[in-house]
């Protein structure tokens, strides 16, 4: 998983406090609400199965409950591991990471849902309890600092350091400079925080509905996200196309405005009929959820 899992770490708590149960609770609902948003174009949502032919609603929420017990885990490495210098906790969620994706592709037959989610939910969770036990306040800010500072140089050594890439993110970066999902976490989801996230905000300060304000954030996500989901499918035309599309919805539609509605149940046709699915921009809605939850 991103070469992020790996070692051996020491046994769980055996009593567990309150900020173990409530992080992995926190990440769990995060990943469910992102599938109940409907509609997210190209996406698995409870309108369709987006440009998806091996996944359904059914899919995600096996993973997600197949990932929930290893959320506390990770939560737990963090509290174990908040004497280590910061750079140490990626290598001590290796091992519990690698088997949490196990768990995930046996409950789904083989299916690739959460990768790259699980991915961000473990340092959030991780993160959340390294400063718990440090006695910091957790919010959003220091929760997304403390992912980055635990991701410091992970674009250097796995991607622009390697000089024969085989994976589509090294070849990404090489070819076209994206940096996917380890950019994001090392720079403590910049994208989350400079767009996602004050949309939201907006839309909440405007008693919108928890599905429409995600789904504003959605469009937000898709102008301005380098969604390596997007490129895979369809090659940076894919991911042009997807961000011009989205941003002349938000150039020409009212914000929260039911043509706006209509305009992304198009934009969700438009995509499966070219088969394009922007999973990095999904991940990123669920971690926008969790980051507001802070706020509270």
């Amino acid at each position: 998983m991103y070469a992020l899992f790996d070692t051996d770490c020491a046994a769980p708590l055996a009593i567990k406090p309150a900020i173990v149960r409530d992080m992995a609770a926190l990440a769990h609902r995060a990943m469910l609400v992102e599938v109940y948003t409907t509609p997210k174009p190209g996406l698995v949502d409870l309108a369709n199965n987006g440009a998806h032919r091996d996944m359904t609603v059914d899919t995600f929420e096996r993973s997600a409950n197949a990932i929930a017990p290893w959320l506390e885990q990770f939560t737990d490495t963090g509290i174990r591991s908040a004497h280590q210098p910061v750079d140490q906790l990626l290598s001590a969620l290796r091992h519990p990471g690698r088997q949490c994706e196990q768990d995930m592709y046996l409950a789904t037959a083989g299916v690739n849902t959460h990768k790259g989610m699980l991915f961000s939910m473990a340092l959030l969770c991780a993160a959340g309890g390294r400063l718990w036990q440090q006695g910091k306040g957790l919010n959003q800010h220091s929760l997304c600092q403390t992912v980055a500072n635990a991701t410091e140089g992970l674009v250097e050594r796995e991607l622009a350091a390697n000089t024969h890439p085989r994976t589509a993110g090294e070849r990404f970066y090489h070819q076209y400079g994206l940096r996917g999902i380890r950019g994001e976490v090392e720079s403590g989801f910049q994208t989350v925080r400079s767009y996602a996230l004050p949309v939201y905000q907006q839309a909440l300060a405007q008693d919108a509905d928890r599905n429409s304000a995600l789904l504003e954030v959605m469009l937000a996500l898709l102008e301005h996200n380098d969604d390596t989901n997007l490129v895979h499918r369809g090659g940076p035309d894919g991911l042009n196309y997807v961000k011009q599309q989205a941003k002349w919805i938000r150039t020409h539609t009212t914000f929260l405005s039911v043509e706006r509605m209509k305009a992304l149940q198009q934009l969700d046709q438009q995509l499966i009929s070219r088969h394009l699915s922007p999973g990095g921009s999904a991940d990123l809605l669920a971690v926008t959820w969790l980051l507001q939850q802070l706020a509270h």
